[in-house]
């Protein structure tokens, strides 16, 4: 038995492997290896068609759960290069390292904190059993350089995580904005890490989405503030997959409690690999703020207009990744039903305001030049609304399986009877059950079926 089979017949529902959803996302258009003609790049990967409407998707309801409904929560979009000094007063220039050997034999690289306890014992490379090389730190910072004359060019990096911008536009942000603590700061923008070993498809990459909110407030209401956090993300999350259960938090102990941190929680999702990080929240105190202020000698401590006291805020985060939730997503929706006569279908549950496309109309036959004008007519007005595909191309038994498999809520389908009595066939995603709907309330049912609430 494979290691694979052994994590499946240990989870109490079927977990889906990664190359079934690698396979799916090519072979569908949600995600491409990158540079894939000259043999792609470790770490990088494009979004094809289905794949971008999915993000976006997914960024917009993460935007509209996070700043729309906040009073207290405004958002940026922040550069991806900055003054290299901001990554020495975040700690990154000096502590944001992996520790990495090489075998001597096979010259694969490894991080040390992945390697099984035994080969860390008998310093012996796990692939081929050759001798390892002595532990070098290697910083994830990905190095660029700004000018145009060589030698007098400064370096910098592409930035390692979204937060640092919202902290270098706090000020700026509560004195436009005139909010007051407590508020917070969202963000949703891209970071790269020069991973040793990326790797798990989107799991983890050189090149990545994250969606950041930092909240500023008293330190005497830190505990409040992130409890309320930390339940809220919980939810957000619990409402957007099937299985709910593969849900939970993972506190982190002492040891694994980064050095501006009380306190720290993980939600995490289990998938084949086992439990996994999706998003973070973080007690951070006063650490970033702090350090920006004594690195660029500005003041960034905040007067309470009504008390007067003066202070430098705490903040909680919530940290999570947008390439990330698209991969667990797929995992979660995935499946693969079969009926009594034996046939297998492949169908993506996607909740219905992220799927992709949001409904496909058919015409029952497309050498019926009256059916396929009426289905275009539909088609052209529901498109004003929402991702509508048209589609003509085989039986309609093909038809439906091609938008099960990327997770299509609502199929609707124009024949015989549409052209008698105006009315058309929806049939569901998830149940296939079909009903009738007049085609001038069509695009309300749908509506109120897709639209976020």
């Amino acid at each position: 038995m494979t290691q694979t089979e052994e994590k499946l017949e240990a989870q109490d529902t079927p977990q889906v492997p990664i190359d079934k959803i690698v396979s799916l996302c090519k072979r569908r258009g949600f995600v491409y290896p990158n540079s894939e003609i000259y043999g792609g790049v470790a770490g990088f990967y494009d979004f094809g068609p289905l794949g971008v409407e999915l993000r976006n998707n997914i960024r917009r309801y993460w935007w509209w759960s996070m700043v729309q409904l906040h009073d207290n929560v405004v958002g940026i979009e922040g550069a991806t290069i900055t003054h290299p000094r901001v990554w020495e007063a975040s700690g990154h220039v000096e502590n944001f390292t992996d520790t990495l050997v090489d075998c001597k034999k096979c010259k694969r690289r490894f991080r040390v904190d992945h390697l099984p306890a035994e080969n860390l014992a008998s310093n012996s490379c796990p692939v081929c059993g050759g001798e390892l090389t002595e532990p070098r730190k290697f910083n994830l910072l990905m190095e660029t350089y700004l000018g145009v004359v060589e030698g007098d060019k400064m370096k910098t990096y592409l930035r390692g995580e979204a937060c640092q911008n919202i902290y270098l536009d706090y000020d700026n942000v509560l004195k436009s904005s005139r909010m007051q603590i407590p508020f917070g700061i969202c963000q949703i923008g891209k970071a790269y890490r020069n991973e040793v070993t990326p790797g798990n498809f989107l799991f983890r990459q050189r090149e990545f989405e994250q969606w950041d909110l930092q909240f500023f407030v008293h330190p005497s209401e830190m505990d409040k503030w992130f409890d309320y956090w930390k339940e809220y993300r919980f939810n957000w999350y619990k409402g957007i997959v099937n299985h709910k259960d593969r849900l939970r938090f993972h506190e982190h102990g002492k040891d694994e409690l980064a050095h501006y941190a009380k306190k720290a929680f993980d939600i995490e999702y289990q998938t084949i690999l086992g439990w996994q990080e999706w998003e973070g929240i973080h007690w951070r105190q006063d650490w970033d703020l702090t350090r920006h202020s004594e690195y660029s000698g500005q003041d960034l401590a905040y007067t309470d207009p009504n008390t007067k006291e003066r202070y430098v805020p705490w903040i909680v985060e919530t940290s999570g990744g947008v390439d990330r939730t698209f991969l667990f997503l797929l995992l979660d929706a995935y499946e693969e039903e079969t009926d009594p006569k034996g046939d297998t279908r492949v169908v993506l549950h996607l909740h219905p305001w992220l799927a992709p496309v949001k409904c496909a109309v058919f015409p029952l036959q497309k050498n019926k030049e009256e059916l396929v004008n009426k289905s275009k007519e539909i088609h052209r007005m529901l498109q004003r609304y929402m991702v509508c595909q048209y589609d003509d191309v085989a039986n309609i038994g093909r038809r439906y399986r091609r938008q099960d498999e990327i997770g299509t809520p609502y199929c609707v389908t124009i024949d015989f009877q549409t052209l008698d009595d105006q009315t058309v066939t929806v049939r569901n995603r998830d149940t296939m059950e079909q009903v009738r709907v007049p085609i001038s309330e069509l695009t309300m049912y749908l509506l109120e079926r897709i639209t976020w609430k």
